[in-house]
This record gives structure tokens, sequence and C-alpha cells, in this order.
């Protein structure tokens, strides 16, 4: 019998990651075949380009197929990594804000597992029938933080992960979720590149394009004009500033304990983060597929444990 696979997807607003892959969440649908086969996803007779480009946002990821088939794809992209059989039969590990956990659960896990039967698709050209033999849902930021031994023996650590549309924020106690203190703040990524690109505009009356933005903000600018880098970096640190006095008035105090800063936005922003004083201990987690890795290894100690039971 063919052994079944996890696969750890992170459907974020704006990318979709996997433990070893990353693209924009992106779907552009096609009547006929793309002039090429490069991130080209053919599903149910027709074809879709994913990864191109930023989704408009989706709050409720049940309402389209778009999650779906970018979910299809991040399967493809993972299992080719690996190296693994394309008939290979799946264990999905996704997540959720924590916030929304308890009524979304359901209805997600419905949505990714459908009928259970194989899924034929074509992707750059690759036939694939994979089987999703079952999801397993986990709360989002709680499973990429379980990678740091390092920072869970403090009492208390407050969890900031900050994603394309929204920065989810937990506090844990002696390692344990503190459920009270969840939010889902609108600040993430999206919002503040936009501002940078709204007050580049402004001040330059040039355009520039989200991969030019964030190329500044990790320190390579390329041939991007200082003036214009100083004005990225001035608007970023703005940004953190805003972004710190929200969590401090949404409960949590980055001063009085340690925090840990993850997500693509925690990657982009490192610098301005690292820079900032006061902080008690930030932690800024910089692999965006840190959540992807950690709901593989939940699904693994689940199957630990089970086996050690029986």
């Amino acid at each position: 019998m063919e052994q079944t696979i996890t696969i750890g997807v992170d459907h974020g607003y704006a990318a979709m990651k996997t433990a070893h892959c990353a693209f924009p969440t992106g779907v552009v649908e096609y009547e006929h075949e793309p002039y090429t086969q490069k991130d080209v996803l053919e599903y149910s007779g027709k074809y879709y380009v994913v990864g191109s480009g930023r989704q408009p946002l989706q709050k409720e990821k049940t309402a389209t197929e778009d999650y779906y088939l970018l979910t299809l794809a991040a399967i493809a992209k993972e299992i080719d990594f690996r190296e693994a059989d394309r008939t290979a039969e799946v264990l999905l590990a996704a997540g959720l804000p924590l916030t929304s956990f308890g009524r979304d659960k359901k209805r997600f896990r419905e949505y990714l597992l459908r009928d259970g039967n194989p899924v034929l698709f074509r992707y750059e050209g690759r036939e694939y029938a994979v089987t999703i033999t079952d999801v397993s849902l986990f709360p989002q930021g709680y499973a990429a933080v379980l990678t740091q031994s390092e920072l869970l023996d403090e009492p208390s650590i407050i969890v900031a992960d900050i994603g394309g549309w929204t920065v989810d924020l937990m506090r844990l106690d002696n390692r344990i979720p503190n459920a009270a203190t969840c939010r889902s703040l609108e600040l993430g990524m999206i919002r503040c590149m936009d501002e940078i690109r709204e007050k580049v505009r402004q001040m330059f009356g040039i355009s520039m394009t989200d991969p030019q933005i964030e190329a500044v903000l990790r320190g390579s600018a390329g041939s991007i004009n200082e003036r214009v880098r100083a004005v990225i970096h001035a608007q970023a640190n703005q940004y953190v500033q805003e972004l710190l006095s929200a969590i401090t008035e949404s409960g949590l105090d980055a001063r009085a304990m340690p925090a840990i800063f993850l997500g693509g936005g925690a990657a982009l922003l490192k610098r301005h983060v690292a820079a900032t004083e006061g902080l008690c201990r930030p932690l800024i987690l910089d692999d965006i597929c840190l959540n992807a890795k950690g709901y593989e290894r939940l699904v693994e100690r689940m199957s630990g444990s089970a086996a050690h039971g029986r």
C-alpha cells in the first residue's frame, strides 16, 4: 500500500506557502491554453495561471474555488520538490487564525477535503492524480512558534503573525495559547506596501511594483534611487511604530515580555523591528514557510502520540 505523505499548506492572503515553496496568491483563468506552461494549472477543462500578481482580497477563503486551485498548485510544487509520486495520497495540514478557528474549521476542512476521490489535474504540463485522504487544521502562528524551543520556557510570550492582510496576535502563557488575548488586526503588509507606494508616487511621481519595494526592504535595492530608498525605509519605520502601538492597545505589551514576529511581513521588516528601542526581547522569524512546517510537525506529533497510545 502506498504511504501517505503529509503536506503542510499555509493559505495566506498575499502568498501561498508549503514547507519548501512559496508563491503569490494570484489566480487568472484562461479560456484557451496559455502560450507557456509555467505556473499553468489545468483542472476540470479550464486553464489557470497561478502565482501571478495579487489576488483581490477574499476574507472568506471558501467563497470561491480560488484557494482550492491554489492548494492544488501548492501540492504539485511540494510533490515535485520532494520528488514524490504524482499519484500520491496526501494528508493535508493547514491552518486558520485562532480568532476564527472554531467558526471556520468545519467549512474549511470540507472545502479542502471534497469527496476523498483522486483529484486529476495538470500542473506545468505534468499530470497528477492526488488523493487528499484527510485534512488536519491547526491555529496559525502557534504551529510556527512550536519550532522555537529557545523561547518556549518564558512564562508569557507575544506572538505576532504579520501576514498580507492581517496581523494575528496571541499570548502564550506557559506554552498554551490564551484564547482571551487573540486578536486579528487589519494591519498586514498589503497596507504597508500600499502606503509606501502612495508616498513614493506623491513625492517622486513614479509608480513602483511590489517586487521593487520588497527588494528595498530586504536591502537589495538594485538600481533604485537612493532618495526613493530613504522614503521607503522611513515609511516602513512608521508602519512598524503604528503596528507596535496597535499591539499595545490590544493589551499585549512587547516592552514587558518577549515577542515573536513571524510571517511574510516579519521577513520584510526584520531590520525595522530589530532597530526599535525599548522592546523586551524581540525575535524575528524570517522563514515565511514556518507555519507550513509547523503544521507538518504537529501532524507528526499527533501520529506519534496515537502510535504510543495503541
